[in-house]
């Protein structure tokens, strides 16, 4: 079982050994909901509109993912910190907990979730037509919450001890049983949309089942639900996890809050026909935002190890690579969807009358796409060296202070109508990621340079 050494492997070999399988798992993850859009939009006569209502279900599926990565996402770095640290049982009073947080908050998410899920549905802009589809998917979605966070709340613990090909693996078993389970639910056992939910959690629950099973028995650090006895002296640990985590947390969040805006202004201005359209937008940002998101999470725990450790040239090494994979990779895909945007859109929908709105709006909302990954270089950075506050306000900053307000601004106040609403997104791409990246430079680096001076 290999394991990558993030105390004397080199930086470049460490980001690249985390990435990459990091990068196959989260392809593999997209496979979750992208197959699901791909044969929903497939169903005879209904496809369109299914296509759409599921749409409808994505800002309670992100609150879910979001709570998942609060306690996950939160913890794998602080675990990272204390394990550079060499203080090996602190950092497995971390994980302990995180994992216990994560349990806890899926069952009561759960329960909130069935009991109201048809007046938050409705809140998102859910007409009742789209109801016949949303509330079905999301009441069978629901069941499946448990397993669904363990799997996305403690993977990120595999690939912070070096078991990333270990984490990729347990991404692919859901994935791939996905892709096989949705024709047999959705086509051969004519569920329809209630198959794709069906296949979505019996998917989930493998994922969570393997996470578990390396997790307790194969791991150096192995995980439990924390004792009676050991909840007081973890309650330190959970208050640092939640600070930590609320900056990704808030970031989902707030892209749910945005889903909602989006959707009832463009069911006031443009109708059901662009909830459709906005929900095949917001698969191709998934689908392009991916590799970003693994390289983040790659380089993630090699900032977070060797800044615990006080190796200040590793962490400034480690953020230059990161930084200079994003960028290459972003001014490619950048250059496919302006010039090729009809066959991304092709992946999820072949209607023609859905092509020519979505083609516009996807060339609107990616207009400064670039300028995005100066968020997510920025945010990272702040997250994997515990910097609470900066992530928090960064996250808070581009989505409720920029994105919300521009939402029912650019095409109530300025007349713009949904072409208004896909421009947001670009706008706050360029004031948010520039503040957080340039804020991020003048304050890292210096302290970097702090610590190499201290040391000799």
């Amino acid at each position: 079982m290999k394991r990558i050494d993030f105390e004397n492997g080199t930086v470049t070999g460490n980001i690249l050994g985390a990435a990459l399988p990091m990068l196959v798992a989260q392809i593999l993850s997209l496979l979750y909901n992208i197959v699901d859009r791909v044969y929903i939009a497939r169903i005879p006569e209904v496809g369109t509109a299914a296509l759409g209502a599921v749409g409808l279900c994505f800002p309670l599926v992100v609150i879910i993912t979001a709570f998942a990565n609060l306690f996950g996402s939160g913890g794998a770095p602080l675990f990272s910190i204390y394990r550079g640290k060499k203080k090996e049982q602190e950092a497995g009073r971390i994980m302990n907990t995180s994992f216990s947080m994560v349990c806890c908050s899926a069952v009561v998410l759960m329960m909130i979730g069935l009991l109201f899920a048809r007046p938050l549905l409705i809140l998102f802009g859910a007409s009742e037509s789209a109801l016949v589809y949303a509330y079905p998917y999301m009441m069978i979605y629901l069941i499946g919450t448990l397993p669904s966070m363990v799997a996305v709340g403690m993977n990120p613990f595999i690939n912070a001890q070096g078991y990333s090909t270990i984490g990729m693996f347990s991404v692919a078993i859901g994935a791939i049983a996905n892709l096989l389970l949705d024709p047999l639910f959705i086509f051969v056992l004519n569920f329809g949309v209630r198959g794709a939910a069906i296949a979505t959690v019996l998917s989930q629950s493998l994922s969570a089942v393997f996470v578990l099973f390396f997790l307790t028995g194969r791991a150096e650090l192995r995980v439990h639900f924390l004792k009676k006895e050991e909840i007081s002296e973890c309650i330190g640990y959970a208050k640092n996890i939640v600070s930590l985590g609320t900056s990704g947390f808030i970031m989902q969040l707030t892209n749910s809050l945005v889903s909602i805006c989006c959707n009832n202004v463009l069911s006031v201005t443009g109708g059901d026909i662009y909830i459709s359209v906005m929900t095949i937008v917001s698969s191709v940002r998934q689908l392009v935002e991916t590799p970003i998101y693994a390289m983040n999470e790659g380089a993630s725990p090699i900032l977070s190890y060797n800044y615990g450790a006080r190796r200040p040239a590793r962490v400034r090494k480690a953020g230059v690579i990161m930084a200079s994979m994003i960028l290459g990779y972003t001014a490619v895909m950048w250059s496919v969807i302006i010039l090729a945007p009809h066959a991304l859109i092709r992946i999820f929908s072949s209607d023609e009358v859905l092509m020519k709105d979505a083609v516009i709006a996807l060339k609107q909302y990616f207009a400064a796409f670039i300028f995005m990954d100066l968020q997510y270089i920025g945010q990272t950075v702040f997250k994997s060296l515990n910097k609470k506050k900066q992530a928090i306000f960064f996250s808070l900053l581009r989505k409720v202070f920029i994105v919300v307000p521009l939402t029912y601004l650019m095409p109530y106040a300025l007349h713009m109508g949904t072409r208004g609403v896909f421009l947001a997104e670009p706008v706050s791409n360029v004031i948010g990621g520039s503040f957080c990246f340039i804020t991020m430079l003048s304050t890292i680096l210096p302290e970097l340079k702090r610590m190499e001076n201290s040391a000799k």
